[in-house]
C-alpha cells in the first residue's frame, strides 16, 4: 500500500537549538511510517552530507527538522537542487515563516491582526519601549521556535536581561511584543485543512519551553471551548494567515483573544512538533486521525518547487 513512496529519509536532528525536540520528533514519525509499511529510514543532516540522499536511493524526505538550518528554508533549498520532494512548505514559505518580523508586516499589510511589537537593539531607551507597547509585553527572538528565549516582561528592570537572552543567547534579532490578557488557541493544518482548535492552558499563563515539552502541569483543551461559529472563524483565519505568508502543506498558525474577543495571531509554525506532546497529533485526534495515518497523509503532501 504504501511502497509507492520508495525509500523515505526522515530528516532529524540537525544542529538548531532545538535539536534535542527534532531528535523526539523525528524517532516518532519515522516508527509511525514504518507502522505503516513505509521504507523509512532516519537521516541526520548534522552527521551526514545531503548529497548521500541520492547516493542512497532516498525517494523523497519527510522533514522533521526544527528551528534554523531545517526550518528556515535552507534545507529545503538544498533539497530542491537535489530534486527530492520533501514534506511541508517550499524555501519562500519556510524563510518567511521563521521570521516573526517579516511574517507580522506582511500580515499587518494584509489588514490582518497581530499584536503591536517594536525590534530592540542594546540602544534602547527600555522605558520608551515599556511606554509604547505597554507592561507586561513579551520579548522574543525573531528567529526561533519552540518558545525558545521567550520572556514575559513585567517591569522595566526585566527588559535588558529578557533582551540579551532573546538576542545573544540564540544569536538573533530580538522582537518586543504587545501582551494579549486571554487564551491562546493553535490551529494545526494539514493539506490545506484546519484541525479542530486547541485551547492552550499554561501554569502563570507561561508556555515557555519548558512548560511546551518536559512538564505534565500544561492542559490542552479539544474540543476548545468556542462556539462553533467562532471557532470557524478562527480556522479560516489561520488558513488565510498561513496561505498569505507562502505556506503549504501543513504547519500550525498560534493565535490569542483577547478579552473583548478579538482575535490576534502570533506566528506561523511551518515544522510543527510531532511528539507525545505536539500539538498537530492531538488536533489530528481530535478530528479522528490516526498518528501514523497524520504521518503517512504529511508524506504524501511532499513536493518540489
Amino acid at each position: 500500500m504504501t511502497s509507492k513512496f520508495g525509500k523515505v529519509a526522515v530528516l532529524m536532528g540537525g544542529k538548531s537549538a532545538e535539536r534535542e525536540i527534532s531528535l523526539m520528533s523525528g524517532k516518532c514519525v519515522l516508527a509511525a511510517l514504518r507502522s505503516n509499511g513505509v521504507d523509512a529510514h532516519a537521516f541526520d543532516p548534522a552527521e551526514r552530507d545531503l548529497t548521500e540522499l541520492r547516493r542512497d536511493g532516498y525517494a523523497r524526505c519527510f522533514v522533521a527538522l526544527h528551528g534554523r538550518g531545517g526550518e528556515d528554508g535552507t534545507v529545503q533549498g538544498a533539497l530542491e537542487v537535489l530534486g527530492l520532494p520533501y514534506t511541508g512548505s517550499g524555501v519562500m514559505g519556510s524563510a518567511i515563516g521563521m521570521d516573526k518580523w517579516r511574517t507580522k508586516m506582511i500580515w499587518l499589510a494584509n489588514g490582518l491582526p497581530t499584536p503591536r511589537y517594536r525590534i530592540l537593539s542594546g540602544r534602547d531607551d527600555w522605558k520608551a519601549v515599556a511606554a509604547d507597547l505597554g507592561l507586561p509585553l513579551i520579548v522574543k527572538p525573531a528567529n526561533e521556535g519552540s518558545t525558545l528565549g521567550l520572556t514575559r516582561v513585567n517591569s522595566v528592570s526585566q527588559l535588558p536581561e529578557a533582551y540579551e537572552l532573546a538576542a545573544k543567547k540564540y544569536h538573533d534579532m530580538a522582537l518586543a511584543e504587545q501582551f494579549i490578557d486571554g487564551p491562546e488557541y493553535t490551529a494545526s493544518i494539514v493539506a490545506e485543512e484546519t484541525l479542530p482548535l486547541i485551547r492552550i492552558e499554561a501554569p502563570q499563563g507561561n508556555y515557555d519551553y519548558q512548560n511546551k515539552y518536559f512538564t505534565d502541569d500544561t492542559k490542552y483543551h479539544c474540543p476548545c471551548g468556542l462556539e462553533p461559529a467562532v471557532e470557524d472563524r478562527l480556522k479560516a483565519l489561520a488558513l488565510q494567515a498561513f496561505r498569505l505568508v507562502g505556506c503549504v502543506g501543513w504547519g500550525r498558525v498560534d493565535l490569542m483573544l483577547d478579552a473583548q474577543g478579538r482575535p490576534w495571531l502570533l506566528e506561523v509554525n511551518t515544522i510543527p512538533g510531532m511528539t507525545d506532546h505536539s500539538l498537530v497529533p492531538m488536533a489530528a485526534r481530535a478530528a479522528g486521525i490516526a498518528f501514523e495515518d497524520l504521518c503517512v497523509r504529511i508524506l504524501e503532501s511532499a513536493h518540489v518547487e
